[in-house]
């Protein structure tokens, strides 16, 4: 800002207060809330939104705005009051904080144009805010991302994840702001107001780390100078702050965390200490200031159409583990769509996203073993526009499942690739088996997951991944498996491919992945003693083909065995079950029944009760 320092600090005072204000009258009609804890934020917020980030108050989604993420969610009203002080948000619906149907709830979410990502659940802005940084080299922009954190979340292991891995990117247009309040939900946080100690971590991180009085209006424009002007590594500021600052009853006093003043007299007191300390300025001060906010240059946001792909390169009865399919086809469309990104967490050279990594090294970042930091910083990439595919084993992936129920709630477009899944690992045993994952994202209400069996299912699930909108999962296996479908087959979310049929269908059996195999070989089997049996791979776990699934059911007198490398609970066969049960049809289950432990892959399969031999003995008993 051009503006004299002078004239600035009480203009920025006055921002402040209000901000303090409109938080307090907000959580007092919504009855609920953080006001304290937005009371301690108040100062950086009015100098981050009024005299350092560029941005367009009126488009927040423009591609080279700078970013700001909430990362301590609960403080949500002051960010609602920041951008109504900026002229987005009418202030009136301040008041309508927390109410249902009101997309200012109690924590951000995306619903909000000026959100990136949803946050409420601590530890995750900084991997977030990661990711939008670095998006910014992805699409050749200037602009700078912010992240206010709370001092309490410092103790989440997440935010170091992200602290070691934004040093090891080098990347110097990320700051994060930490908001030491000292004061807790419960108690006074580990560290308390020992600035020194915070910045000992950080800086042992690689971090550029300034310690600042939180409520000192030049120290803070001084600090965001600075981190401005650093280049090579990341920026820490740690302000000490007191909670419920500018309300003699509640600042710095314990109790006061997550309690909104009462209406009437305590919120009129609040308010009132509040309005006395309003300085001086110009009535037209605050509008000045808001009209001087840098703007971005223009940007073209058209979104870009679906590119044309082409066909996989296999034959069929190639051996080929979808996991070495999951690789080629994530590098084929990467070399064609700049907008896929791809993130490891040091097993390139088992998922095969290494491939990726030889023709687009640019846009391939590697996280090591932190899978939180990697999703995290996924989710920060697809709110910018990006395509990210986070991989690992897929059993790592349920380290950083608080990242991905977030990740859904923001409804993101990111797409999660979990390897080695199933007993079929063989003997590497239970801890490396991917059993629940499945569930895991199902679970999830707008996740699509998809299951491939063959090389040419795992290219085009990754299509399939790459342009459906939303968060997906894709489960890949370790074992090479023959290629069954035509490189022209055509795939679908919400499909499926019945590969055995006859009008003699005596039992349906539904597969996925490698399960899809032994059904086959269940089918031979059973044709030599007249049995036919309906095969069908159910490669859209979800959402399910309730309609082809039905049919069969009908077809074959109701009789429906589902067969799958994962625990049962929560699926394959949950997922068939509820597709066909309004229809009165009713679900034989195969799945894995107790905890594992290792051996070579054909052998657990039966032994654990999902081989070709119990594929069979099901279908035999059902139709005694």
């Amino acid at each position: 800002m051009s503006q004299d320092r002078a004239q600035l600090i009480p203009v920025l005072h006055n921002i402040a207060t209000q901000l303090r204000i409109d938080s307090i009258r907000a959580t007092t009609a919504a009855g609920s809330g953080h006001p304290t804890t937005c009371a301690s934020a108040a100062d950086l917020v009015a100098a981050l939104f009024f005299a350092e980030m560029r941005f367009d108050p009126l488009h927040p989604r423009h591609a080279h705005n700078d970013r700001f993420v909430l990362s301590k969610g609960h403080a949500a009203p002051i960010l609602y009051a920041a951008w109504s002080a900026v002229g987005l948000v009418p202030p009136a619906e301040l008041l309508k904080l927390r109410q249902l149907g009101n997309d200012l709830e109690g924590h951000p979410t995306p619903r909000l144009s000026f959100v990136d990502v949803a946050t409420g659940s601590l530890g995750q802005g900084l991997a977030a805010g990661l990711g939008i940084a670095l998006n910014a080299t992805r699409i050749k922009s200037d602009y700078r991302t912010y992240v206010l954190m709370g001092d309490g979340e410092s103790a989440e292991g997440s935010v170091w994840e992200a602290a070691e891995s934004a040093t090891h990117f080098g990347i110097d247009n990320l700051v994060g702001i930490t908001d030491v309040n000292r004061l807790g939900q419960s108690r006074p946080t580990i560290w308390q107001h020992d600035l020194g100690a915070l910045a000992r971590r950080w800086g042992g991180f690689g971090w550029h780390t300034l310690q600042i009085d939180g409520h000192d209006f030049t120290e803070i424009l001084d600090a965001l100078a600075e981190a401005r002007a650093t280049r090579g590594r990341p920026t820490m500021i740690l302000a000490k702050t007191f909670k419920g600052r500018g309300v003699s009853f509640a600042e710095d006093k314990e109790g006061w965390h997550g309690k909104a003043f009462k209406a009437g007299e305590e919120a009129d007191r609040a308010v009132r200490e509040l309005e006395v300390t309003l300085k001086p300025v110009a009535p037209d001060a605050i509008a000045v200031l808001r009209a001087s906010i840098p703007k971005p240059a223009a940007a073209d946001e058209a979104p870009k159409p679906r590119p044309t792909i082409p066909p996989p390169e296999y034959t069929l009865g190639e051996m080929v583990a979808t996991r070495e399919a999951y690789g080629t086809a994530l590098a084929r469309i990467g070399k064609i769509d700049d907008r896929i990104v791809a993130l490891d967490a040091d097993v390139g050279n088992s998922t095969f996203s290494d491939r990726f990594e030889r023709v687009a090294p640019e846009r391939f970042f590697q996280h090591y073993i932190a899978e939180q930091v990697m999703v995290g910083a996924a989710m920060g990439f697809a709110a910018r526009g990006a395509i990210p595919f986070p991989s690992t084993f897929a059993c790592f992936l349920t380290r950083a499942y608080d990242f991905i129920r977030m990740a859904a709630i923001s409804n993101l477009n990111i797409k999660l690739a979990g390897s080695h899944a199933g007993v079929s690992i063989g003997e590497d045993g239970p801890s490396q088996m991917a059993l629940e994952d499945l569930a895991m994202t199902r679970a999830e209400p707008n996740f699509t997951v998809l299951y491939p069996c063959d090389a040419v299912s795992a290219e085009r699930c990754v299509e399939l991944a790459a342009y459906q909108p939303g968060p997906v999962y894709i489960r890949t296996s370790r074992p090479k498996t023959p290629v069954t479908y035509d490189p022209n087959e055509e795939f679908t979310v919400g499909g499926s491919k019945v590969l055995r049929h006859s009008a003699a269908d005596a039992v349906t059996v539904v597969g996925v992945g490698v399960t899809v195999f032994e059904a086959l070989t269940a089918c031979d089997v059973l044709a030599r003693d007249g049995i036919a049996i309906r095969v069908i791979d159910a490669y859209s776990v979800q959402p399910i083909d309730a309609e082809t699934l039905t049919a069969a059911a009908r077809a074959t007198a109701g009789r429906v065995v589902t067969v799958e490398d994962h625990y049962a609970a929560g699926g394959l066969g949950d997922a068939v079950a509820a597709a066909i049960a309004p229809a009165g049809y009713v679900v034989h289950r195969l799945a894995v029944r107790e905890i594992p432990r290792s051996g070579k892959p054909e052998e657990m399969l039966e032994h654990f009760g999902i081989g070709a031999a119990n594929i069979v003995a099901a279908v035999r008993s059902m139709i005694k």
